[in-house]
């Protein structure tokens, strides 16, 4: 084996470097790759958000349905490319919904092959108590001295990490959903 040539950490403890063999502590963290930072810090500002919205009975992918459906009934299919993610998970996004009262099902009217999903009025509160409140903004901007610059970047990282298909035709998920064509 050869030795280990990098030059040792702050405290001597061990190399720096992009060795993912062995732990890292916590407490070095201008040591970490971007990636990991990133990684590491939207797992812990997801675990404070989903606590938040589990206070209120929703679930991230349940505040997504109802988002969407805020220009009026949809579809399962469009909630689902709107939320990119396959129908069958869609399905059990709406039962919950549905169970808690934030969502209601029918036969659309024009083709009853088609079932309808809409927000109720509590569903509608709890969307509205959500974006009123700007938890998720507090959640990630409360520590940052430059929140809105952050964004600014994220937008553009997200933009860039897109699938090409998406990037080229400057669609994002609700854009291809909105044009889904009925079921």
């Amino acid at each position: 084996m050869l030795p280990d040539r990098r030059p040792a950490g702050p405290s001597g403890a061990g190399p720096v470097g992009r060795d993912y063999g062995g732990p890292v502590a916590a407490d070095d963290l201008e040591s970490w790759p971007l990636g990991r930072l990133l990684s590491t810090a939207a797992r812990h500002v997801e675990r404070e958000w989903n606590a938040w919205l589990g206070e209120r009975g929703l679930t991230h992918a349940g505040l997504l349905v109802l988002h969407a459906l805020a220009e009026g009934p949809r579809t399962q299919r469009q909630l689902a490319a709107a939320s990119q993610v396959e129908e069958q998970t869609m399905a059990r996004v709406l039962e919950r919904l549905e169970r808690t009262g934030h969502v209601s099902r029918r036969r659309d009217p024009a083709d009853r092959r088609r079932v309808l999903v809409q927000r109720t009025a509590l569903g509608a509160a709890a969307y509205a108590e959500v974006s009123a409140d700007g938890v998720a903004d507090r959640l990630v901007g409360g520590p940052l001295s430059d929140p809105e610059g952050f964004r600014a970047e994220l937008v553009r990282l997200v933009r860039a990490a897109r699938p090409a298909g998406e990037r080229a035709a400057g669609r994002t998920g609700a854009a291809a959903a909105a044009e889904d064509p009925p079921a």
